[in-house]
């Protein structure tokens, strides 16, 4: 089954911002143009590395409104237009399916542990099977594919079908190392996979700090006395 959704490069990787940073940095989202294509280009968490103009965002962004998965907004307290994503009602998934997705568009096709792994920045993934729920839906609806062993890397791997080629499946992982295909566990974690579980562990820790705040104002308790 095919989605009926069809991306070019540039939008792929804009959607795939929009969501993540929702999702990790909410205090800065919507995004600015200058903050998408900021967030476009970014070198960490991205694969590959862009060098996408503000042009070249608008661009893409305008083709996001255009397949309604993006709105333009404008806060009352700012200068300058913002996006954001409309993914969870456009393309009919909950935000974890919408995470997956995300991650799937900024990084291209990965194992079942590197894709838990860094879903795990934006929102908990607390065991594989909890991947698995989000990721059998997408499957069945043709958003994403099981690639087998084989091609490119020597252990199974999800793609997304929003925008088919834009990841080359014949090119070795962005994470790969020398020795790399085995199965997964019986590998230490990479410098990638490392820096990925800090990065999920920093997000999970300024959620909390999040909560706590509010929870302090509601109690009328100041945080920390």
């Amino acid at each position: 089954m095919d989605p009926e959704v069809r991306l070019t490069p540039g939008e792929a990787r804009l959607l795939g911002v929009l969501v993540e940073k929702a999702l990790t940095t909410p205090e800065q989202y919507p995004l600015s143009l200058n903050a998408a294509t900021l967030g476009a280009n970014q070198k960490s968490n991205r694969f590959p590395v862009l060098s996408m103009s503000e042009d070249e965002a608008s661009e893409a962004l305008d083709g996001l409104i255009d397949k309604q998965l993006v709105r333009k907004v404008f806060p009352g307290n700012s200068r300058v237009d913002k996006y954001a994503h409309t993914g969870t009602s456009a393309l009919k998934v909950e935000i974890g399916q919408l995470a997956v997705l995300a991650e799937l568009l900024m990084r291209g096709p990965q194992t079942h542990n590197e894709l838990r792994t860094r879903v795990s920045r934006m929102l908990p993934i607390d065991s594989p099977a909890h991947l698995d729920a989000l990721l059998l839906p997408l499957e069945a609806r043709g958003l994403v594919e099981r690639i087998p062993a084989g091609r490119g890397s020597r252990v199974e791997r999800h793609m997304q079908k929003l925008c088919p080629d834009l990841h080359s499946l014949d090119a070795p992982p962005p994470a790969a190392v020398a020795g790399e295909g085995a199965p997964e566990e019986v590998h230490a974690p990479t410098r990638a996979a490392l820096s990925d579980r800090l990065a999920a562990l920093e997000s999970s820790v300024e959620r909390l700090e999040r909560q706590l705040r509010g929870l302090a104002e509601k109690l009328g308790e100041p945080l920390g006395e």
